[in-house]
């Protein structure tokens, strides 16, 4: 993995580590307090958790410290059972031994409890093991695995791409899945593109030589314009539109051209934001789901649910869900609507569409239609913020690549383009012009505007179809 995706991780996991060893101090005190027992002859009256207050900075900065030096963050993407908990034991043992030290220096054995230093030892260790086995199964499952897995396509001569493979089985990285190659001395490089999209790759790496420049320069352009990263092995080159970083990949210095945002703490606190926000609202709002459902399906025939297949992060499928507002064979009188599509481009809208139901007309004004996609959501397929994601068949339509780059963040369920009046868009090319912009100037303090601008939005039904 890049050495900042690396970096990033390791830190999540640093604070989660910090949290859970001052979680089990308190719970240790706690613990004791009502559980009259103490070891090697020590006192049984225990003391106010105030008198431990200094032991949780100690133990939530010195507890992750203590781990690192033992290597438990360096440890392989998705690590063996057995590697976890021997690493782990030695991390609690020590602490708890550090501990014992510390106490009897500072406070010359005084009345602290012994037996809630080993019960803390006991507990961490209990509780991040618990952590760990629950991001494991989470990495190798469909929350964590798809989305943190990094698609690649190797592109250069047939012999530095060959050797760039070997070196990545050689290394075994469970989160590198390279999807294709692309021999730049045997095919052109135009045939990327179509790479790109059947594999959704979100990742393209270059290893050619310096005679390849020209090549080198074109895939950078192409996959500027779809929005996926290039790991360049190469000089850098010049670009309109992404950002140019310097990483490590493996022990090799590297160019990274970005148009899209970068891996950071606002964008993990985003995913953060993404999934208690969508399983609050989910929580708080499921009995009304729930009678919406049984509405729609007294008042038409069919499921209540609407699936459809959409394109996702770097235009991979996903099956969005709605709640269904149209007939059960709209789709299959789509063409019969063709010339009454009033939105130019690949897109289709029709106001006043014949095809839907009395109840999905009402859905439809209030966006109570769009509430399953919260499903999306928790799932990692989609974020609250973010461009609308479009049928697959109408993005394989986009006559311009450059639009593409709309694919370079994850879907959302309300977007810039819903909260700037989406009743008097007609064009798609504004339409991808405010997700660009979206894009490009991406921030926390954005995705709380525009959250805020939705309320309104939804509550006066402004623009709804």
């Amino acid at each position: 993995m890049l050495s900042r995706h690396t970096r990033l991780r390791t830190q999540i996991q640093i604070v989660l580590d910090a949290v859970l060893l001052g979680l089990s101090l308190y719970l240790a005190h706690q613990l004791r307090t009502h559980w009259r027992f103490e070891v090697f002859g020590g006192t049984r009256d225990i003391r106010s958790l105030e008198s431990y207050m200094w032991l949780f900075p100690l133990v939530m900065v010195g507890g992750p410290f203590l781990l690192r030096s033992i290597g438990f963050y360096n440890r392989p993407f998705l690590p063996s059972r057995r590697l976890t908990a021997w690493q782990l034991i030695k991390g609690c043992v020590y602490a708890t031994i550090g501990l014992v030290i510390v106490i009897f220096v500072v406070r010359q054995g005084g009345e602290i409890g012994r037996s809630v230093i080993i019960l803390f030892g006991l507990i961490s260790f209990g509780v991040i093991s618990i952590k760990e086995e629950i991001v494991l199964q989470w990495r190798m499952g469909r929350l964590g695995g798809a989305p943190m897995e990094k698609r690649l396509i190797l592109v250069g001569t047939t012999e530095d791409t060959v050797r760039l493979r070997q070196d990545l089985s050689r290394s075994q990285r469970e989160e590198l899945n390279i999807v294709a190659q692309l021999s730049i001395n045997e095919r052109p490089v135009s045939d990327l593109v179509e790479l790109m999209h059947v594999h959704s790759a979100n990742g393209v790496v270059l290893t050619a030589k310096h005679t390849y420049l020209g090549q080198i320069e074109q895939a950078i352009e192409l996959c500027e314009r779809e929005g996926v990263e290039v790991w360049l092995l190469a000089d850098f080159f010049k670009t309109q539109i992404s950002r140019t970083g310097v990483d490590d990949f493996y022990g090799r210095p590297m160019l990274v051209f970005r148009s899209g945002p970068d891996t950071s703490w606002p964008l993990a606190v985003k995913r953060l934001i993404d999934f208690w926000g969508a399983l609050l609202l989910l929580v708080l709002l499921g009995v009304p789901m729930l009678l919406v459902g049984l509405i729609i399906k007294l008042g038409s025939p069919g499921s209540a649910l609407f699936r459809q297949q959409r394109s996702g992060l770097n235009g991979r499928p996903f099956t969005m869900l709605k709640f269904r507002s149209m007939v059960t064979d709209a789709e299959q009188r789509k063409q019969e609507l063709a010339l009454l599509n009033e939105m130019s481009g690949p897109v289709f809208k029709v106001t006043n569409d014949p095809r839907v139901t009395p109840v999905g007309r009402f859905i439809r004004k209030w966006s109570i239609d769009e509430l399953p996609q919260l499903i999306n959501v928790l799932r990692g397929e989609m974020s609250l913020v973010g461009p609308r994601p479009l049928p697959v068949a109408e993005v394989a339509r986009f006559d311009d690549l450059a639009h593409r780059r709309r694919l370079s963040v994850r879907p959302g369920i309300t977007c810039l383009w819903q909260v700037s009046g989406r009743s008097e868009v007609r064009d798609f090319r504004d339409w991808v012009r405010l997700d660009l912009e979206y894009i490009d100037n991406w921030s926390l303090w954005l995705d709380l505007n525009i959250l805020l601008r939705t309320i309104p939005a939804v509550l006066t039904a402004a623009g709804a179809k």
